[in-house]
């Protein structure tokens, strides 16, 4: 299979393992962004229709009123209105886009992958998906799929995309190992356009590690830039504390934009991986 369609396969395999994702709006906030009647039964403020009690329904939503007028049990429903868009960006950088010795895939494919597992379900339900920089509208069904899997992968040609027309949720991928002052400056004008987003940090196990020993030579992916050192085990304390500090300044500034924050380890477990991201998306619409 090409690289999109093994991607779609495999985030399709993820997504059944899933329970359905949805956006936690509350009645108060139902005129989140994007929303709009659906036209079809779900969380809203708006009446649709009566139905007829099953057994799975909670007791607590029978209408009485209605109900009186018979001899079966009748349950309000209201119209969805959940409809949103959502936009994907995966770093184009080549040190994204590059896999350590006996990974399966690079950190950008597994980004891909745990959006693809979002986009899937939020697809089928009628959420607008896209990718961010892409020049292309969102839309949703099984083709919006396989569209945002090819635009994905193809990137941004390593340009970091301006905010989109109109306010969007967003997931942002990338290992963020610039600075963070340059991570403010750039996803500053993205959070003042859309104020959900959340950032999806990717590393290889090596880049946790840091397993070097003895004379090493690093190179960075897409740039002229070696630099050798004699005991590179001398340096794994020191870097693994910038590391971690680097972490904990882009999570710092991900809650200041008021938007989440998931982490993914290559060659973990996506499953999981998928699950927290789940979980950071749908705290939108809902007190964080």
């Amino acid at each position: 299979m090409t690289p999109a369609a093994d991607l779609r396969a495999e985030a399709e395999r993820l997504a059944r393992q899933l329970p359905g994702l949805s956006f936690k709006a509350e009645a108060s906030e139902a005129a989140h962004i994007g929303s709009a009647g659906r036209r079809r039964a779900g969380n809203g403020e708006t009446f649709w229709q009566y139905r007829r009690y099953a057994q799975e329904d909670d007791a607590a939503r029978i209408d009485w009123r209605r109900s009186a007028k018979g001899n079966d049990l009748y349950v309000r429903e209201t119209e969805l209105e959940t409809a949103r868009t959502v936009l994907f960006w995966a770093d184009d950088h080549p040190g994204f886009r590059w896999k350590g010795e006996g990974d399966l895939r690079t950190k950008a494919e597994e980004a891909i992958l745990l959006m693809l597992t979002m986009a899937i379900p939020m697809s089928r339900e009628g959420e607008r998906i896209g990718s961010l920089g892409s020049g292309r509208r969102p839309s949703f069904g099984k083709r919006a799929v396989d569209r945002l899997a090819t635009d994905l992968l193809r990137g941004t040609g390593r340009q970091f995309p301006a905010p989109p027309r109109a306010a969007a949720t967003l997931i942002v991928a990338s290992d963020f190992y610039d600075p963070i002052p340059e991570w403010t400056a750039r996803l500053a004008p993205l959070a003042a356009k859309c104020p959900e987003g959340v950032l999806l940090a990717v590393s290889a196990p090596v880049e946790l590690d840091f397993p070097f020993q003895g004379r090493v030579k690093f190179s960075r992916p897409g740039a002229a830039i070696d630099r050798i050192l004699g005991r590179a085990e001398t340096m794994r304390e020191e870097y693994q504390q910038r590391f971690t500090a680097q972490r904990a300044g882009l999570e710092t500034l991900a809650r200041r934009m008021g938007w989440g924050f998931a982490t993914h380890v290559t060659g973990a477990p996506a499953l999981q991986s998928a699950a927290r991201l789940k979980a950071e998306l749908e705290q939108f619409g809902a007190a964080r």
